[in-house]
């Protein structure tokens, strides 16, 4: 069952936010197991927040002398595997992403995004060559605004297009989203009286998942 990493050296790219959008899309129609793998646990702490859908499980990893079997029981239970990596290199992440059949590298539009996303495409491409194995990667822009781009957010995105695959469906910065943090669960279960814009940033969420299916087929027909 294909297992999908997120991650990026810099926090605040939106890892996490994005982690938990794709993981709780998924868990509207299949099993899902999401594992929290970085020390900041922030993916545990909105597991605890309100109830999940039986679907969906959230595992608080034990550290890098377990992950690959707790990644390979996962597979086991579940359609998809999702880790939330921590953001600096280490034995966990490198275990981690030999193991990913697409890792998502989650990144802002101001240059230390970009800085990090090329820096975590270097590590992927590390990996890929100590495993003599291709390992598919792309970059997600996320907490994006929707309006026109300035010329530097133009220019940052000529540039990641140059080192990588970018994902086409961006993240924008919604209330929505940033609220799952403080809610828990997942967009339809936020209340429409006290977050605005659930059904744009649902769209969004939606656009963004079929993406990353379309790149998981375009990965096992290859």
């Amino acid at each position: 069952m294909p297992v999908i990493s997120f991650a990026t050296s810099k926090g605040g790219a939106g890892k996490t936010t994005s982690a938990i959008v794709l993981g709780t899309e998924l868990a509207e129609g299949t099993e899902v197991i999401m594992i929290d793998a970085d020390p900041s646990q922030r993916l545990t702490r909105w597991s605890t927040l309100s109830p999940l859908p039986k679907t969906l499980r959230v595992i608080t990893s034990r550290g890098e002398r377990f992950i690959q079997d707790e990644i390979s029981d996962a597979q086991k239970q579940a359609t998809f595997v999702l880790i939330d990596l921590e953001g600096s290199a280490s034995r966990l992440t490198s275990f981690s992403i030999a193991e990913s059949d697409l890792v998502i590298i989650p990144s802002g539009e101001e240059q230390q995004d970009a800085d990090a996303a090329i820096e975590t495409l270097s590590e992927i491409e590390l990996e890929s060559r100590a495993r003599r194995r291709s390992i598919p990667a792309a970059i997600l822009f996320a907490r994006t605004s929707a309006a026109v781009k300035s010329k530097l957010e133009k220019h940052i995105h000529a540039e990641m297009k140059n080192v990588g695959r970018v994902m086409e469906t961006e993240l924008h910065r919604r209330t929505a989203f940033s609220s799952l943090h403080n809610a828990g669960g997942g967009l339809r279960q936020l209340d429409p009286s006290d977050v605005n814009g659930i059904a744009k940033a649902i769209i969004n969420a939606e656009a963004f998942t079929a993406e990353i299916i379309d790149i998981l087929e375009e990965t096992y027909h290859a």
